[in-house]
């Protein structure tokens, strides 16, 4: 009994060594443990490192857009001139939870991402502003300027819901195969008749697309830029848009019908005289009918929308686009218009 329990042994050893290997990985995959990460070399407690100087960057910047994020970069110097970068973008080993960061006017959240809000009053004549800062060296501090740009292209959307996709039919059931005949000369009988195939189902119909509501959009401009307000259904959306590369499209199309179910598939019959051959055989039962497929749901009404916009804007009138699928035209209208805020 002794060899084979030194052999048992010896056997399931590299098993359990390989247990732990993999358990210990997993662990590692789940957790993310830190202590293990900075055993690893993978990741550096600041408090356990000697620091020179700290510096802050936006490596996508150096501005940002009302309702757009960019992620900072840390980089941390040390004494001997060894660089380290914060972990995410920046790819290194410092943690962002050694750091803080402190914010104006934009946000920061704990994996170093900055985000402007997508209303542009809080960040128009304003500049947003980072400080970094490491509890573990108060000596340090890293402070960064961002400004803000509008030359984007700006979506408002007040488009109809698409309609609701129609229910597929089902499949029809397969039929029966006859019942077995008999080839004895001296007893023959018929095999039985295959019975036919279930017809499948017809698809559903897909539902219509919403309809859009009328849209108000007022333009007026001020230095540099022209703020615009779009109103529909109670709502208001401001936007500050730079002509210069900027654009606001606003939508007010009708939403898209819903896709017709597929119809369902009809059954094959049966084969006649299945179970054996018969004297004569069965004939085989005829296959289902294929269901319809659904029609695609009606395309819902596109609102009305109306463009008011200030004598100063006629310029930059080319920086509005109106999208209105299946809607009437839209109406605009010049006339003094006051700045939204």
């Amino acid at each position: 009994m002794k060899a084979p329990d030194r052999q048992m042994r010896a056997s399931s050893s590299p098993a359990r060594a390989w247990a732990a290997k993999l358990g210990l990985a997993c662990l590692f995959a789940l957790s993310g443990c830190t202590a293990l990460q900075v055993k690893l070399g993978m990741k550096v407690y600041l408090a356990q490192t000697p620091v020179s100087s700290i510096d802050v960057r936006l490596p996508k910047g150096p501005a940002i857009a009302p309702g757009q994020k960019s992620p900072l970069v840390v980089v941390v110097t040390e004494p001997d001139g060894t660089v380290l970068l914060t972990e995410g973008q920046g790819g290194g080993k410092v943690m962002w939870k050694d750091l803080q960061v402190t914010a104006t006017v934009v946000s920061v959240n704990n994996k170093g991402i900055v985000s402007l809000r997508r209303d542009p009053r809080i960040s128009d004549g304003k500049i947003g502003h980072v400080t970094v800062t490491a509890p573990s060296h108060p000596d340090l501090r890293a402070d960064l300027d961002i400004p803000f740009r509008y030359d984007i292209d700006y979506v408002s959307n007040f488009s109809g819901a698409a309609g609701s996709s129609g229910f597929s039919g089902t499949d029809g059931t397969s039929g029966m195969s006859g019942s077995m005949g008999s080839l004895d000369p001296n007893n023959p009988s018929a095999g039985g008749n295959g019975t036919d195939g279930g017809d499948g189902s017809n698809g559903q119909d897909g539902g219509p697309g919403g309809d859009a509501p009328p849209v108000d959009v007022r333009v007026t401009v001020q230095p540099g830029s022209h703020p615009a307000s779009v109103s529909a259904l109670g709502k208001q959306r401001f936007y500050l848009v730079d002509p210069q590369g900027g654009s606001l499209t606003v939508r007010a199309d009708g939403g898209s019908g819903g896709s017709g179910g597929s119809g369902g598939s009809g059954g094959r019959g049966g084969l006649g005289g299945a179970g054996g051959i018969g004297s004569p055989n069965g004939t085989s039962g005829r296959s289902g009918m294929d269901g319809r497929r659904g029609s695609d749901g009606p395309e819902g009404r596109g609102g009305r929308i109306t463009v008011t916009y200030d004598p100063d804007v006629q310029p930059f009138l080319k920086t509005i686009h109106l999208s209105y699928r299946n809607g009437p035209p839209p109406i605009f209208t010049q006339k003094q218009v006051t700045p939204p805020w």
